[in-house]
């Protein structure tokens, strides 16, 4: 039994990735917590998933995917790959904006950069999504969202080990500039993760 459950072990890479990943801090606004992995991307994956909640009222969500196969892959350039998703609400006049791809794109690139996130092999789409009702709806105003998916392989740091936690908290500062909240003034730490609990 034992010989069985060391076989079923994760690798301690990944291991330590989990590890980084439950460890990483958010703004006190934002509720994480774990989710169920996809298992046919990679040998091993962990997720989590979060809420943007501003004066009781959700105004973005969204998922981060951890992945890591040991033997590499040659489309991620990396044994790791981060698989990220963010949805808001905007303004539905935004929507309109030709630039608003482009700058939904670098509310990630520009979070990644800010955690000293280092990455290779970027990829993703933003799209920008209208709602409008009609018939017995017809008085609801129109909503509008923009939702980002992408991707990138962490590159390793020193000792050959890569950082999840700076990934996951840029990963989670971009889905806080989607939501419209002000950056973090210099100095401010942001609070632990709050896992299993919405209570203020």
């Amino acid at each position: 039994m034992g010989a069985r459950k060391q076989v079923d072990a994760p690798p301690a890479e990944f291991a330590e990735a989990v590890t980084q990943l439950r460890g990483a801090r958010f703004r006190p606004e934002v509720f994480v917590e774990e989710m169920p992995a996809p298992q046919r991307i990679a040998p091993h994956a962990a997720a989590v998933s979060a809420d943007v909640t501003i004066d009781g009222d959700d105004v973005a969500t969204g998922r981060l995917v951890v992945l890591y196969d040991p033997d590499g892959n040659d489309a991620w350039q990396s044994t790791f790959r981060c698989v990220a998703y963010v949805r808001a609400a905007v303004e539905p006049e935004m929507v309109t904006d030709a630039l608003l791809g482009g700058v939904g794109w670098t509310w990630l690139i520009e979070a990644l950069a800010d955690r000293g996130a280092e990455y290779v092999a970027p990829s993703g789409t933003v799209t920008r999504v209208v709602s409008e009702s009609f018939g017995g709806m017809a008085d609801d105003e129109a909503t509008a969202e923009i939702e980002i998916r992408a991707s990138w392989s962490p590159v390793p740091g020193p000792g050959g080990l890569v950082d999840v936690t700076q990934h996951a908290e840029a990963w989670g500062e971009a889905l806080c500039t989607a939501a419209g909240l002000p950056p973090v003034p210099p100095g401010v730490v942001a609070m632990p993760t709050r896992r299993g609990q919405r209570g203020r």
